[in-house]
């Protein structure tokens, strides 16, 4: 079938990309799909900081690529062997797919799933497959599975989950990146208890979404960080019981002094070294740093080793929140359903596909949160 999708043929343009445009809106031939995956019609796909990682090319990924990892969709065709999903079911994407036989996916960390890995890392779909291709037969690279900046989308079964009908499907969309992320590193990687003290540094989509995540953990004090005002403003509403501009010569201290001293729990989801090196200095001893940020991968972070043995620290890395995809999005979910986590608030603006360039600037500009592209 003929769609329209986003496509990157190089990295690295200069900004503001309403000018050089770096993806280009193009229209794709989508093949059906195969044994063991779906065609998607997609609903609404967010604009994150991992797909402009790409278009920066923070990230390098095998070119052209159809771009967008984080979407909601209907089901419109099931292929050879999906029995568990219905024509008219709503998803969310996951851009991670777990083959449920690997030894990560056999200890119950399918966001480690190494065949998964491997075929995002190749460009194509969990089986090996492209399915997308332009005038005279070239196949395209999918994003992490997904290419869901387009009409509709192809994917393996195993990245998608099914959700109830009554979420709107454009808030549906920040549940496979943006919640289970943020939300997921708080409940899954740093098991947050009700009355301790957290941290969070770096305020866009996923950051804004660990702080909701903490703040129905039961955190006692949530210290919100960021270098935009607009972004700590936003952090109070959410439930963030103290601000600091990490921009401020004293914000370090500020930090301690409002923590006693330092956190139990810091988070960095900016991707930035000098984030990380800050989280690491306002925990507390015997406490824990957890980063889910994405920085380019020569960044090295000079860790001071003796402090992890004389304090007893803690440092986790955290992927996709130490997800279980088809646990955990059902039951964020659910806490959205009642109100204990408002992951509506964290949706800024709604774009067309014409749209996505312009919306990356503002994502770069750090003016938006989470902005969505929305399909008729």
């Amino acid at each position: 079938m003929k769609i329209k999708a986003a496509v990157l043929h190089e990295m690295g343009a200069a900004t503001p990309y309403a000018d050089t445009r770096p993806l280009h809106i193009e229209e794709l031939e989508l093949a059906p799909p195969g044994r063991d995956e779906v065609l998607i019609k997609i609903a609404a796909a967010g604009l994150c900081h991992s797909d402009l990682s790409v278009i920066n090319g923070d990230r390098p990924r095998p070119l052209p690529m159809a771009l967008g990892h984080e979407a909601s969709g209907v089901v419109e065709q099931l292929g050879e062997g999906v029995t568990d999903l219905q024509v008219g079911d709503h998803v969310v994407v996951v851009f991670v797919p777990s083959c449920g036989h690997c030894a990560p996916c056999a200890e119950g960390r399918p966001a480690l799933c190494e065949p998964g890995a491997a075929a995002n890392g190749a460009g194509t779909l969990l089986s090996g497959a492209r399915r997308l291709t332009r005038g005279g037969g070239e196949a395209l690279n999918h994003h992490l599975g997904c290419s869901v900046f387009a009409e509709y989308a192809t994917v393996s079964r195993r990245s998608v989950v099914k959700i109830s009908r009554d979420v709107p499907l454009d808030e549906a969309a920040l549940f496979g990146c943006a919640v289970l992320t943020g939300v997921g590193a708080v409940v899954n990687t740093a098991q947050v208890r009700a009355g301790a003290s957290v941290a969070v540094i770096g305020l866009g989509g996923v950051g804004l979404a660990a702080l909701i995540g903490a703040h129905a953990a039961g955190a006692r004090q949530i210290i919100a960080i960021d270098l935009a005002d607009d972004k700590l403003e936003q952090a109070r509403a959410l439930g963030a019981t103290h601000t600091v501009n990490a921009g401020q010569d004293d914000a370090f201290e500020q930090i301690r002094a409002l923590s006693a001293g330092g956190v139990e729990f810091a988070f960095e989801f900016a991707g930035s070294i000098r984030a990380l090196d800050l989280a690491y200095r306002i925990t507390r001893r015997g406490g824990m740093t957890v980063t889910a940020g994405l920085p380019p991968s020569t960044a090295l972070w000079p860790l001071p080793a003796v402090s992890l043995v004389a304090e007893e620290r803690t440092v986790k890395g955290s992927y996709i929140g130490t997800c279980v995809p088809s646990r955990d999005i059902p039951r964020y979910v659910d806490l959205y359903a009642q109100g204990r986590l408002p992951v509506n608030k964290l949706l800024t603006g709604r774009l067309k596909l014409d749209e996505i360039n312009r919306g990356f600037d503002l994502l770069h500009e750090g003016k938006a949160i989470r902005q969505v592209v929305v399909f008729d």
